[in-house]
């Protein structure tokens, strides 16, 4: 969502500037602002931008800036006069003048010295306006394009670090299993030697532990997530929120093959994988 668009255009004797900045946020949130004699177009310009940027924090600011004669014919002669020969008597009289005061910035200031822009804005105007929209929307999506594609990278490498992640668990999965069948073995032998044992109850305690030790579906499930989360990163137009909703669910199974491993190997690369998708988080935040 981060993004940089500016464009500049002349009509007539006025300059004008379009900037356009974004940062990440779960909405869209424009801030506008637009000068007093644009503002008759605020609707069309709320529109173009809902249909190029759909999410993230827009600020967006139009400056027209009056050159040459035009500015000239801004200021009203008789006004700035009159009221530059009253403060220049005023200050000869207290022992100083007002080209030593320098009063010209406070003559501009005075009511009725600057007129007001005409409202009724030319066609001419309007259309350099538009062009000029365009032109840094077309900048701010090319940003966005170049940002998005280091992005992109960045993020897969995360998710490729997983799976890779993932295939280092096998190679503790023997070491891993002969540990736990050697301490269901102990446990048998020792409760066999009872003859007073609940039958029904022990096949229940035992699927119960089996189940619990066995992590081929998380394992399974996570592989998927991972396969799902770079189908999706690669073939949809704003995946953003979906990737968060992929992203939470390799959480979930990486949490629980955490708690059902009981090695530590496993655990070690169960924190690795955590720290991976800590990263990718990050990066989403900033994903449309």
């Amino acid at each position: 969502m981060t993004g940089y668009g500016k464009a500049e255009q002349l009509a007539g004797q006025k300059k004008i500037t379009v900037e356009l900045r974004s940062l990440n946020s779960k909405t869209l949130d424009l801030n506008l602002k637009i000068p007093t004699e644009y503002r008759e177009k605020e609707n069309a310009v709320r529109n173009e931008l809902f249909r190029v940027v759909k999410r993230g924090k827009l600020e967006m600011q139009i400056i027209a800036v009056s050159q040459g004669a035009a500015l000239l014919s801004a200021i009203n002669d008789e006004a700035f006069l009159a009221y530059y020969r009253r403060l220049d008597g005023l200050l000869k009289q207290a022992g100083s003048s007002a080209a030593e005061a320098g009063v010209a910035q406070i003559i501009l200031r005075m009511p009725d010295v600057l007129t007001e822009p005409a409202l009724d804005v030319p066609e001419e105007e309007w259309s350099a306006l538009s062009g000029c929209l365009q032109q840094a929307l077309a900048a701010f999506d090319c940003f966005r394009a170049q940002e998005g594609m280091a992005l992109k990278c960045d993020i897969l490498t995360h998710v490729t670090a997983i799976t890779a992640l993932l295939e280092e668990v096998k190679t503790y999965e023997p070491q891993r299993m002969e540990t736990l069948r050697q301490r269901m073995e102990n446990s048998l032998t020792t409760l066999l030697q009872n003859a007073n044992y609940d039958k029904n109850r022990f096949e229940q305690e035992l699927i119960y532990y089996i189940e619990k030790f066995d992590i081929t579906e998380e394992k399974t499930r996570l592989k998927q997530h991972c396969d799902y989360f770079c189908q999706t990163i690669e073939t949809e137009e704003a995946p953003g929120r979906k990737l968060c909703f992929i992203a939470q669910e390799m959480g979930r199974e990486i949490n629980t093959l955490g708690s059902k491993a009981n090695h530590a190997g496993i655990q070690k690369i169960v924190v690795q994988m955590k720290d991976e998708l800590e990263k990718i988080k990050e990066q989403l935040l900033n994903v449309l």
